[in-house]
């Protein structure tokens, strides 16, 4: 079995594998791609699987994986050891393309599935955000502030988010994001990564 792949002996891996709640309204058809365990102490939370990653199954195997590994100073062999790192998008398929992307996460996705992720999950984790779609979810009480503002909240108060990361996404655009905010590379991610390092 691949580092990437289910852990094929768990109920809920098993349940989600089977999910066809939302077949009718994805056209590229349903291939849910999560990744997590019982031991995952690092979770991150994205936005849908590209279509890159739905023709492979392999969470974040596109140029945004590539960007965010690099933020977090990961490599491959630990992003993709489940009992690690946890990768449970806010929609677990590929929503389909959209004009300058792709479709939002079908709203359906979280509201099923994510309670009875994290519970499953160990309660002591580092939670990573990236992007809109999972920071409206989880942090609710900043819903009205851009993802800079949130992002300028954490550089000047790290320890008060309390191990729940806000992060712009890492697609193409972010590369134009961080030229415009040098101190994202200079003052996050450095701290961002020692918070990592002591979860792995």
């Amino acid at each position: 079995m691949s580092a990437a792949a289910p852990d094929i002996a768990s109920p809920l891996h098993r349940e989600i594998a089977a999910c066809t709640v939302c077949a009718d309204k994805l056209e590229h058809g349903v291939r849910p791609v999560v990744q997590f365990s019982a031991t995952s102490r690092i979770l991150i939370i994205g936005q849908a699987p590209s279509s890159t990653v739905h023709r492979t199954g392999v969470p974040w195997d596109d140029d945004s994986g590539e960007r965010l590994r690099g933020w977090l100073a990961m490599d491959r062999a630990a992003f993709y050891d489940p009992a690690r790192v946890a990768l449970v998008p806010m929609g677990f398929c590929y929503p389909g393309p959209a004009k300058g992307g792709d479709n939002p996460p079908r709203p359906e996705c979280a509201p099923l599935w994510h309670n009875r992720v994290l519970a499953h999950l160990p309660e002591d984790r580092l939670t990573v955000l990236l992007g809109t779609y999972a920071q409206a979810a989880y942090l609710p009480d900043t819903k009205r502030l851009t993802i800079t503002a949130r992002i300028e909240r954490l550089r000047d108060d790290f320890e008060a988010f309390e191990g729940v990361i806000p992060l712009p996404h890492p697609a193409w655009r972010a590369r134009l994001w961080m030229g415009r905010h040098e101190w994202f590379d200079t003052d996050i991610l450095p701290r961002l990564r020692r918070a990592i390092a002591e979860r792995l």
